[in-house]
């Protein structure tokens, strides 16, 4: 047991995510693509720009050693990912639905390559904040960590021109072992004798059994059903989950949505997760 639990090889799935992503782009008319969507203040065309953002930021930084944009004086790091990612965005806005199509199908199977070289459990690229904030991230995280980005604008265009799609659970299943990750970070603040265990049930093809048991350090993760008499119980709808550790709903919706049970501090810990730099 560890506090990011079992390894997650999300290697794999990102070209299956992204022939999904990109016969969808290929489907959209030219309204679609000024669609508006969840994110504030971004239509589709300005989401497709941020992915498009994350596959350059990811192959100039992790693969190629470029240090990229600097942060400016006392700037943290929300507010330094905000102002890149939307300076980003507006500068895209002059490339055509061809043109940034045409690269993501070039840049991907780079992203794809570069995922492959290296071992799973040597230290990440880059640190996974949202689920420890004092311990070096192992690299299967960091890469799960992507993988959930890629798939949420995913879903968040099909939202906006309301196509569903892509949300198998072999492609969903993984995003919600991921999210679940951010539990033992959820829980940080919440103190109780060694042992206790408090169980987050995801139901859904795309669902399972997540456990945080509190260790003398920290909260650590676990998967199964080892722990019959949880001091806590979450059950949520895999819908709820990841909407709920995206800040797509809040988390007093995701409580409205769900059924909680035993501790109330610790079920109301665990239903703050956040699996996202907020």
């Amino acid at each position: 047991m560890t506090p990011f639990g079992p390894v997650i090889d999300t290697r794999p799935l990102f070209p299956r995510e992204r022939s999904a992503l990109l016969d969808l782009l290929g489907s959209l008319d030219g309204k679609d693509w000024t669609r508006p969507t969840v994110c504030p203040g971004w239509e589709v065309r300005d989401i497709v720009g941020h992915v498009l953002n994350d596959y350059l930021r990811r192959l100039s930084g992790s693969r190629d050693g470029h240090d990229g944009a600097v942060f400016a004086s006392g700037e943290t790091l929300p507010a330094y990912l905000t102002r890149v990612n939307d300076e980003f965005v507006r500068v895209i806005r002059q490339c055509s639905p061809r043109v940034m199509i045409d690269l993501l199908a070039h840049l991907g199977p780079q992203l794809d390559a570069m995922w492959s070289t290296g071992s799973l459990t040597a230290p990440a690229g880059l640190d996974v904040s949202w689920a420890a904030t004092d311990l070096a991230s192992p690299a299967w995280l960091d890469i799960a960590r992507e993988y959930t980005e890629f798939w949420v604008h995913q879903q968040q265009i099909r939202d906006a021109v309301s196509r569903p799609g892509a949300d198998g659970p072999e492609l969903l299943g993984p995003v919600i072992d991921t999210f679940l990750r951010a539990l033992p970070q959820a829980l940080r603040a919440e103190l109780r004798p060694e042992g206790t265990t408090v169980r987050f049930d995801v139901t859904g093809p795309a669902g399972g059994v997540w456990l945080a048991v509190r260790l003398p350090d920290r909260w650590h993760l676990a998967s199964g059903h080892e722990e019959s008499r949880p001091a806590a119980r979450v059950t949520m709808d895999q819908d709820v989950l990841w909407r709920l550790a995206t800040r797509g709903i809040t988390p007093e919706e995701a409580r409205r949505r769900s059924e909680t049970q035993g501790d109330h501090g610790l079920t109301q810990a665990a239903t703050a997760l956040l699996s996202i730099v907020w």
